[in-house]
């Protein structure tokens, strides 16, 4: 079954095209990588899905639904949540508070958002953390926060923007072994990711975006061995790296 659609998905800004004619199915289940450069349009598509952006043209469908210009807040209620590239929490709040404002995507009863949201911070061993104001966490925890958060809404997709981005090779192991278990546990996931050791270990499929267009999509295998992508985005030093 399809969780997510796209058709034909353009984003004009002004006289930018930023993207082109992208189309791309994501099936109930899967780990989903899209890469590709700076610039390339990766987090632009994620904002037109999550409602952040209207698109210019196309049709993009949630759980058989099209779901163009709805509002981030109702496609959350409709179990699509996204964490961001560039982590902005409540941080004179607690971590618990800013787990708490994703639970009340699903509850206005305020005893039953807290036991949520501890739930989440168990799961993600960060309970300890649980009264720690959220602008002293380090990177690392801030990114952990940014998924606990959206963990909270309870998604059946989950959009990921460059969680690993900035971690140490240790955090990115256990980021790698978060995401596998949500899979794991029925999310859905549609990541965006530089970290190549990360996502081609990670995704069942892979779209690659360069100047707004797909250029290629397979699996990671095939996604890496394409010269087009060698070419544009990982260059001829991964391939032999990866060999």
């Amino acid at each position: 079954m399809n969780i997510l659609e796209i058709k034909n998905l353009y984003k004009d800004f002004g006289g930018l095209r930023a993207l082109n004619d992208l189309s791309l199915t994501i099936e109930q289940g899967q780990i989903f990588g899209l890469i590709g450069p700076n610039g390339a349009g990766k987090s632009t598509a994620f904002n037109c899905i999550a409602g952040v952006y209207a698109p210019t043209g196309g049709e993009i469908f949630f759980n058989g639904a099209r779901i163009n210009g709805e509002k981030p807040w109702t496609l959350c209620t409709k179990g699509l949540a996204r964490t961001f590239q560039i982590v902005k929490p409540f941080a004179t709040k607690t971590v618990l508070y800013n787990v708490m404002v994703g639970s009340f995507a699903r509850t206005a009863n305020r005893a039953i958002a807290e036991e949520k949201a501890l739930e989440v911070l168990e799961y993600l061993h960060f309970t300890k953390h649980k009264d720690t104001r959220a602008g002293n966490l380090t990177i690392a925890d801030r990114k952990r926060l940014e998924i606990a958060r959206a963990l909270a809404t309870e998604p059946k997709l989950l959009l990921l923007d460059e969680v690993m981005a900035g971690l140490r090779p240790s955090e990115v192991d256990e980021m790698v072994e978060i995401i596998k278990d949500l899979r794991d546990r029925g999310v859905t996931i549609f990541v965006i990711e530089h970290i190549m050791r990360a996502i081609m270990a990670l995704s069942d499929h892979v779209v690659v975006l360069h100047f707004g267009q797909k250029i290629a999509e397979g699996t990671p295998r095939q996604v890496a061995s394409d010269e087009k992508v060698i070419k544009a985005y990982l260059g001829d030093e991964y391939v032999v790296s990866a060999n």
